[in-house]
């Protein structure tokens, strides 16, 4: 159990949904704010501040991912979509506009719960043996008590979740983690899960850390094994 009230906000068109999503939520400990479309969860995100955002892709007026792309340009928020879509463009612009997981219709609630959990809890961050509360790769630094990074001394905004994955990699001390090490381990997943989440995260985290993300010099792809950071 979390050590105080998270907020959820609900974003789904469906009624019968949001009940389910509402029921499961309440009886976690959380509290719930529901919004019938984009526009309405924009409008109530101005006067809230929820600490975890469910968006179902298919809203009426605006498109769910364009959602996902506003909510991420001002915040940080765990964003996770709850769609019907199992193979689709639209999952796949919904990761590249700044959500952080995904889950499909009909859910698994207790799945479900478990993902919501590991967006809203991140345990205390450890240090490699030797490495003390700072981890460093060239230009970048993971301040593990204060769960902020740096690039250059400066600090960079990161959502929870790329923080996550950037510790894990850069304390592999060059080491290469594979797609399902990651998902694992981050994100939670129980099995095998879809290596979308984790390449376009590692997109955005290039897009940060990189002085040229198209051509990483940090943070690298080790074809047909996983990522790793370079030593």
């Amino acid at each position: 159990m979390l050590s105080m009230v998270k907020t959820a906000l609900v974003v789904e068109d469906d009624p019968t949904i949001r009940l389910v999503l509402r029921t499961n939520l309440e009886n976690d400990g959380h509290r719930v704010l529901e919004a019938e479309s984009a526009e309405a969860a924009l409008l109530m995100i101005q006067d809230e501040a929820p600490d975890i955002v469910l968006v179902d892709l298919r809203l009426p007026g605006l498109h769910g991912f364009d959602l996902v792309r506003s909510l991420r340009a001002r915040s940080e928020v765990p964003i996770i979509i709850v769609t019907a879509n199992t193979d689709s463009h639209d999952v796949v612009a919904g990761l590249e506009a700044g959500a952080d997981d995904y889950v499909t219709k009909p859910f698994v609630t207790k799945e479900l719960m478990a993902r919501i959990r590991r967006q809203l809890r991140r345990p205390p961050a450890e240090a490699p043996a030797g490495q003390g509360n700072v981890l460093r790769c060239g230009p970048v630094e993971v301040h593990l008590d204060t769960c902020e990074v740096h690039r250059n001394g400066a600090p960079i905004a990161v959502s929870r979740i790329e923080f996550d994955v950037l510790q894990a990699l850069m304390g592999a001390q060059g080491r290469v983690l594979s797609r399902d090490y990651l998902l694992r381990t981050v994100w939670g997943y129980s099995n095998a899960g879809d290596g979308r989440v984790v390449d376009n995260l590692i997109y955005r985290l290039r897009g940060k850390i990189e002085s040229d993300s198209a051509r990483p010099e940090l943070l690298l792809t080790i074809r047909g094994f996983g990522y790793r950071m370079k030593g």
